[in-house]
C-alpha cells in the first residue's frame, strides 16, 4: 500500500506535499521492519531497534499528544534518542509526552538549533504575528518553552543505537541549522524539509534568511548517497534509487537556475524591481510534482537571494530614506483628485487583469484615507481576488489577511 500511495504521489495523480498532508491522521505506517512513518503536518520517522525506539523529528505542540498514542499503538520501547532536522517548531515538540512515562531522551541536533530557540524567545510576538498570518491561525500563541538538544555537532556526526547507525551532517538551505540522515541498514535518506515536495522554502517573505546557493549544493551531496528509500519530513516517501536522485538533482538544478539568473543581473547593476520581474524558473521541470510553487514561489527566493548577496536597498533613489507609506500616499491621493479616486483605479485596474496595479492603488487609498469605510470595501475586493488567484500559501496567507482586516474596518 505504502509503495502504491508513493508511486500515485510521484505521477501527480494525488497530493502530499507541506501543503497537502495526504495521510495526515493514520498513526504510524510501517515502511519496513523497524521503520515506521507518521504522516502529518510534519512527518515523523520512528525506528524501533533491539528495545530503543528513535524518532526523527518530532511534531509540533499542537499534534504531540497524538503522536504518543499513535507510535504507543507501534511500539511500547522506550524512547531513547530523538533527532531533530532543524528547529522549527513543527519538528521538536514531541518528546514530551514520552519522556513524562519514561526516561528521558538523548535529543540530537546541529548546534544552531540552541541559537534559533534564543532568537524565537527575543522575537516570540513577530513569530505569532507572521505564522497567524501565513496560516490563517488568530488564535496561534509562540511558544515560549522549547526542548534543547543533550547533544549537538557542527559539521558530522554518526549515532549508533541498536542495530542502527545514523550518520548525520549538516547542510542550509531553508534554515542554517539543518541535519541530514541517512540510516544505511534500511539505506534510508532523511533530508527534513530539504525536499517537501514543492519548489524549495527557498524566499519566505516573513522569515529568516534562507541559503539558496547552499542547498543546490546539499541536494546534490544526498543524491550521490545513492538511498533507495527517502522520507522527507513533509509530504510523500519516495523509493528507489533513480527517483530520488531525479528529484533531488531536477530541485537543484530549479533552484541553481534562480541562483544563476540573480547574480548575473545583480553583477551587471540591475535594480531588484528589474530581477524579479526578469527570471523564471527552467520550463521544461514546470511540470514536475514535487516542484509546484504551493508554499513559496519563485520571485520571493530572488528577493531572498537579494538579500542575502545585496542588502536591503533595491536600487532605487527614492527608497533608500523614503518618505512614510501614509504621506506618499495622501499626496498621490491628493493629485489623483481623492482616496476614492485611487480606489476607483484599483478596481478598474483588477477588472482589468492587471492585479499588481490593483494592489497598489487599493494600499494607496486605504492609507491615504484610513477610516473610510468605502476605501476599505475596495481594499477588502481587490485583495480577497488576489488570494483566490494565488497558487502559492504565502502569497494567500498575505493577501487574505489584508482582505479580513480591510473587512472588518468596512464592517462588512
Amino acid at each position: 500500500m505504502m509503495e502504491e500511495y508513493a508511486d500515485r504521489v510521484w505521477r501527480g495523480e494525488t497530493g502530499d506535499s507541506i501543503t497537502d498532508p495526504g495521510l495526515s491522521g493514520r498513526g504510524v505506517m510501517t515502511v519496513a521492519d523497524g521503520l515506521g512513518w507518521w504522516p502529518g503536518f510534519g512527518n515523523v520517522i520512528a525506528f524501533e531497534t533491539e528495545g530503543h525506539l528513535a524518532l526523527w523529528d518530532t511534531s509540533s505542540p499542537f499534534s504531540a499528544g497524538k503522536l504518543y498514542e499513535d507510535v504507543r499503538g507501534w511500539t511500547r520501547a522506550p524512547l531513547t534518542a530523538a533527532f531533530y532536522s532543524h528547529g522549527h517548531i513543527d519538528h521538536v515538540f514531541g518528546t514530551g509526552p514520552f519522556e513524562e512515562s519514561g526516561p528521558r531522551a538523548t535529543v540530537y541536533a546541529h548546534e544552531a538549533v540552541v541559537p534559533r530557540f534564543q532568537r524565537y524567545l527575543l522575537t516570540s510576538g513577530y513569530n505569532a504575528v507572521i505564522n497567524q498570518r501565513q496560516f490563517q491561525l488568530p488564535g496561534l500563541q509562540w511558544p515560549s518553552e522549547y526542548r534543547h538538544p543533550d547533544v549537538t555537532y557542527r559539521d558530522a556526526l554518526t549515532v549508533r543505537l541498536g542495530g542502527l547507525t545514523f550518520d548525520l551532517f549538516h547542510a542550509k538551505g531553508e534554515t542554517d541549522d539543518a541535519t541530514v540522515a541517512y540510516v544505511p541498514e534500511h539505506r534510508l535518506l532523511l533530508p527534513g524539509d530539504l525536499f517537501i515536495w514543492v519548489t524549495p522554502n527557498c524566499g519566505n517573505p516573513q522569515k529568516a534568511q534562507r541559503y539558496p546557493r547552499e542547498w543546490v549544493h546539499a541536494l546534490r551531496r544526498m543524491a550521490a548517497l545513492d538511498a533507495e528509500i527517502m522520507l522527507p519530513s513533509h509530504g510523500a516517501p519516495i523509493f528507489g534509487r533513480d527517483r530520488i536522485r531525479q528529484a533531488l538533482l531536477e530541485t537543484a538544478e530549479w533552484l541553481e537556475s534562480l541562483v544563476t539568473q540573480t547574480l548575473g543581473l545583480l553583477n551587471a547593476g540591475a535594480r531588484l524591481d528589474e530581477i524579479v520581474h526578469a527570471v523564471r524558473p527552467p520550463g521544461h521541470l514546470a511540470d514536475r510534482p514535487y516542484l509546484r510553487a504551493r508554499y513559496d514561489e519563485p520571485e520571493f527566493v530572488v528577493r531572498n537571494l537579494w538579500r542575502l548577496y545585496g542588502g536591503w536597498y533595491d536600487g532605487n533613489p527614492a527608497n533608500l530614506k523614503p518618505a512614510p507609506d501614509a504621506v506618499l500616499a495622501r499626496a498621490v491621493a491628493d493629485l489623483a483628485g481623492g482616496a476614492g479616486k485611487l480606489a476607483d483605479a484599483a478596481v478598474k485596474a483588477l477588472a482589468d487583469g492587471d492585479e499588481r496595479l490593483a494592489g497598489h492603488f487599493a494600499e494607496m487609498a486605504a492609507l491615504a484615507a484610513p477610516d473610510d469605510p468605502g476605501v476599505h470595501r475596495v481594499r477588502a475586493d481587490v485583495f480577497a481576488a488576489r488570494a483566490a488567484r494565488e497558487a502559492s500559501l504565502m502569497a494567500k496567507g498575505v493577501f487574505t489577511w489584508a482582505a479580513s482586516e480591510s473587512a472588518e474596518r468596512a464592517g462588512s
